[in-house]
């Protein structure tokens, strides 16, 4: 159907399983709520870059840093990164760390825990191991975990294992546990673990390759754990009916703002291919070995389980425009996402210059939730959701629209009639821009009193981007 046309309840043959979303927030990143898209589609969206972060430029850290990780500690950003000035130098590494109370300004503190390059004033949390180039942390959100346990990390050697730290206070760390506490992996790569309260479990994000050895491809297992030291048998991540691709990193992590969706900003690798030649790539990393290969990122989700959504194969984030952009493993994401001081935006950090004397964590903005929107041209259309239930008494979306733009939303029942009163007729129009855009029916129609029925919702769009919903 199209706009201008009768827009009417739509009857499936199929019965859905209806999904109980209770207030959790939605994102329209795969098609687990979506009925159909009439005259909209599912538009992909790419964050802008606002220029570097922060330069490696500390003695310990250098052209090879990499391994980032930003975590959101109740408003003080925390970040933790691979420092390490030489190639091949792996028993030189150490692990960095700064922090920010914006996530734009960043400090590197004098901690005053190691004598790293002669001197007691650096940022380094660990020092010279073998185990810090995968240095991987996280605040564990588990009920009932000790004060003295609340911030974890994992690292990892290869063919060796992962080896798990704790920290009372996410600077001074220590080892946790005995030995290995998974070791059914190859590791080369940032790994990742988090406490999912949808779960119910830890849950471990970690290299493999789809043949033995270093073969095949570089793809992604999975792994669960009651207590972060008895491991499920691993399974391999699918990704759907996708061709496979070499993902060098996943990082994998709960959406702040709706936990229940994993988002995998991972780096695509591309080995033998490169726009630039072997030569160009040299010269700016005065690195005669130097490969030819390149990278970008990509955006996947997951719910759980052992599948990834690959609705969109394009690049989330491309190189860039200078040839510096373009040298074989940089464009790395940083794992984890932060708001922004606005509540507009969240940040994302990537590894910009790998390899180089120019070498720097770049900072992206995105609108919250605006990984993936339903987008809707001048000629109008209509979402039709799944069946679902909700609590709460208000719903929210996050849209932004032109002036000329029309939306209206509907609560259908199970069979595609419209609930008496909260009909497409019944919503007041609306348009704008907003995060948190309460949707009204006329007559201030009190939404608790469908609280717990099986209902769809139909939205009706003109000129405008859906993100998300909430009913709260």
């Amino acid at each position: 159907m199209r706009w201008g046309l009768a827009l009417t309840g739509i009857v499936t043959g199929a019965v859905a399983a209806v999904v109980d979303i209770g207030n959790r927030r939605e994102l329209f990143v795969d098609h687990e709520l979506i009925e159909s898209l009439d005259g909209v589609s599912l538009r992909l969206h790419q964050p802008r870059n606002a220029g570097p972060a922060f330069q490696f430029d500390k003695p310990w850290e250098g052209k090879f840093s990499a391994s980032v990780t930003v975590l959101d500690d109740d408003g003080l950003y925390r970040m933790y990164y691979r420092g390490l000035p030489r190639a091949n130098g792996e028993s030189e590494a150490v692990t960095c760390y700064a922090e920010s109370l914006d996530g734009v300004n960043w400090v590197k503190p004098n901690l005053g825990l190691f004598e790293i390059e002669g001197t007691m004033d650096n940022n380094v949390v660990i020092a010279v191991n073998e185990h810090a180039r995968g240095f991987s942390p996280f605040i564990d959100t588990r009920p009932g975990v000790p004060a003295s346990e609340r911030y974890k990390a994992i690292a990892g050697v290869e063919t060796k294992g992962l080896l798990a730290f704790v920290s009372i206070d996410g600077i001074r760390w220590k080892p946790w546990g005995e030995g290995y506490i998974f070791t059914e992996g190859m590791f080369d790569s940032h790994n990742v673990v988090f406490w999912s309260e949808h779960e119910g479990a830890y849950v471990c994000y970690f290299r493999t390759w789809t043949e033995a050895g270093f073969n095949g491809f570089r793809t992604i297992s999975r792994t669960t754990s009651p207590d972060m030291l008895n491991w499920s048998k691993p399974v391999a991540m699918s990704f759907g009916d996708t061709p496979m691709e070499h993902l060098y990193t996943n990082g994998t992590y709960p959406y702040y703002r709706a936990p229940h969706i994993y988002v995998g900003l991972a780096k695509r690798f591309l080995p033998e291919k490169a726009a630039l030649s072997v030569k160009q790539t040299q010269a700016l990393t005065k690195d005669p070995e130097r490969g030819y290969d390149s990278s970008d990122a990509i955006l996947m989700t997951t719910r759980g389980g052992d599948r990834y959504d690959r609705t969109f194969m394009e690049a989330f984030i491309r190189p860039g425009d200078t040839a510096a952009d373009w040298v074989a493993r940089d464009n790395t994401p940083a794992l984890g996402l932060v708001p922004a001081m606005n509540g507009r935006e969240l940040y994302i950090y990537r590894m910009s210059h790998y390899a180089q004397d120019t070498s720097h964590l770049s900072r992206h903005v995105l609108r919250v939730d605006g990984f993936v929107s339903v987008h809707a041209p001048y000629g109008g259309g209509e979402l039709l959701t799944k069946p679902f239930r909700f609590s709460g008494n208000q719903l929210v979306l996050n849209f932004e629209s032109s002036a000329a733009s029309e939306l209206r939303v509907e609560l259908q029942d199970v069979n595609g009639a419209p609930i008496d009163g909260f009909s497409a007729a019944d919503c007041e129009l609306i348009f704008g821009n907003e995060i948190d855009g309460e949707v009204r029916w006329t007559g201030d129609r009190d939404l608790s009193e469908l609280v717990g029925q099986e209902v769809r919702m139909r939205i009706e769009m003109k000129d405008a981007d859906l993100y998300s919903f909430q009913f709260r």
